[in-house]
């Protein structure tokens, strides 16, 4: 049974763990080449082996992808191991510190905007350019309901994925007629190693964020990986520009 990016050649950032890692795992479920990227090489290279244990083909490439040079290297990688780049989920993230806007350091800011929001730009850049040399590609890059709404004590982490969300509409725009589509998935709260310490300082969070769920519980990192795997694939040709929001009707409220 042919999988749903065959053949492609795909590229994972933040893939060590929780959204990264499940979405990379469907990636090479669906017939895809992945080139897992992350900070923490204990986690990506775990990745990696759960894709070759599976039958599957990947690399690991350790980058932080507020650095130019790392993230031109992670592209080159993935073109010289594999000769092109075919599919882009720019995921990694960090949640940052919670405080209200005025009490915000900038220390702090400038941590949460240099990895979500400029690292998402990084990444995009040079994607960008090897999709366009070879005429096609798909880049997905991970906003949150937090770039559609606003929440207390995030304003980093706001304002960044606001600015994800921007960045994907521009650029969707940009290149829509030269074969690279550009979209966002938007997560709703997911249980990822994240959310899990963040739970581990206040576990009254879980029960306040669940009982605002629509749908009665929380998300899980396969939920997410679906959606990118689709959007990534050619059953989404006529789709770019989009924020996909899956959230369990967190924002319809």
């Amino acid at each position: 049974m042919v999988g749903h990016v065959d053949g492609k050649i795909a590229l994972v950032t933040g893939g060590g763990s929780g959204i990264g890692r499940s979405t990379s795992l469907a990636l090479a479920r669906e017939g895809a080449k992945v080139v897992v990227s992350d900070v923490v090489v204990e986690g990506g290279q775990e990745t990696v082996k759960l894709i070759t244990d599976a039958g599957g083909e990947a690399s690991f490439v350790q980058t932080d992808v507020a650095q130019a040079a790392q993230v031109e290297a992670l592209v080159k990688h993935a073109v010289d191991t594999y000769g092109r780049l075919d599919c882009a989920f720019n995921n990694a993230g960090i949640a940052g510190a919670a405080a209200r806007t005025g009490d915000y350091t900038q220390k702090h800011w400038d941590r949460v905007i240099s990895i979500n929001l400029t690292g998402v730009w990084l990444c995009m850049k040079y994607e960008l350019q090897q999709m366009l040399a070879q005429g096609s590609g798909a880049i997905v890059n991970t906003a949150s309901v937090a770039g559609l709404v606003g929440f207390r004590s995030g304003s980093a982490y706001v304002a960044a994925k606001h600015g994800v969300l921007g960045l994907t509409k521009t650029a969707a725009l940009e290149y829509a007629k030269s074969g690279v589509r550009v979209n966002a998935v938007c997560p709703g709260v997911i249980r990822t190693p994240m959310f899990e310490r963040g739970m581990k300082l206040d576990p009254r969070i879980e029960d306040g964020m669940t009982a605002k769920e629509p749908i009665g519980r929380l998300g899980k990192p396969e939920e997410i990986a679906e959606a990118v795997v689709w959007l990534c694939s050619d059953a989404a040709s006529f789709v770019t520009g989009h924020p996909m929001v899956v959230d369990g009707g967190w924002v319809a409220q």
